[in-house]
């Protein structure tokens, strides 16, 4: 979420508004942001009546109206007409342009590292989806003609052949979603990724595309290459969140993702 680079490079200005902590349930998770600038907000703490105050403070700090930094409690009950229970601590901190670099750094969502083998319907679907969510992807595949020119900012794209290659040089705690044009590419990939979590330990989450009956004879030639059934255990197969109907690649593309982000460890967020 990088918009607001532009509008502090010209407003020179703002309130950097910060969830601190959270207490019982809260609209969004500490270390979420807004900047708040005289005629308008890029980031979200939340919405409603709480993000509806904290923009009217904001906006008193700005006209010189009181000190910063700061630290607001508010209570997500009746008084604020919101329901949610809990209680939100915001952090407020005047900003101007010459700590765009600081904040540059600092108001990166922290991600998690997903490798995704194969450029086909559903490779395109997830790919195309994965503007505003917490991963950095790496969408490999042999053939560099199947990659679109315009892509969400969080996708890079690589070439490689032969396409297992590339197992080794992925990001440490890389997720890995496999479905190549190839059922003979795909096992190669599985089986690389298998060699480098026995060595490395260091793939969490491992899906492959694909039917029981296809899983059931992958898992057969791998017991022949030597993996033993735990393993074997530790791949899923078919991909996606269970009773999520539909074999369609944008239905196969969101189950997958939703299936990615119960399974990521995220980062701690940062400190406000």
């Amino acid at each position: 979420m990088t918009e607001w680079l532009p509008t502090l490079a010209e407003r020179e200005k703002a309130v950097l508004v910060t969830v601190a902590t959270v207490e019982g349930s809260g609209p969004r998770e500490p270390g979420a942001w807004m900047l708040v600038f005289e005629d308008g907000a890029a980031g979200t703490i939340g919405g409603g009546r709480l993000e509806f105050d904290a923009i009217a403070a904001a906006r008193e700090l700005l006209a010189g109206r009181g000190d910063a930094p700061q630290r607001r409690r508010y209570a997500l009950g009746p008084s604020l007409g919101q329901c949610c229970g809990g209680v939100v601590h915001l952090v407020f901190e005047r900003v101007t342009s010459g700590d765009i670099g600081a904040l540059r750094g600092r108001l990166a969502a922290p991600t998690t590292p997903v490798a995704l083998f194969g450029g086909g319907h559903v490779g395109r679907a997830i790919a195309l989806r994965m503007e505003g969510l917490p991963f950095t992807l790496t969408w490999i595949d042999s053939r560099d003609e199947i990659f679109p020119e315009q892509l969400p900012a969080n996708v890079k794209c690589e070439s490689s052949d032969p396409v297992q290659r590339a197992v080794a040089d992925l990001a440490p705690d890389s997720q890995v979603l496999i479905m190549s044009f190839s059922h003979a590419e795909d096992l190669d990939i599985l089986a690389a990724c298998l060699q480098r979590r026995r060595e490395r330990a260091d793939l969490p989450f491992i899906g492959l595309i694909g039917s029981k009956t296809k899983w059931a004879t992958f898992r057969h030639r791998l017991e022949q290459r030597g993996f033993t059934a735990a393993e074997l255990d530790a791949v899923h197969c078919p991909i996606g969140v269970p009773g999520i109907a539909g074999k369609q690649p944008a239905v196969v593309a969101v189950s997958a993702l939703a299936q990615l982000l119960q399974t990521r460890t995220p980062s701690a967020p940062p400190r406000a």
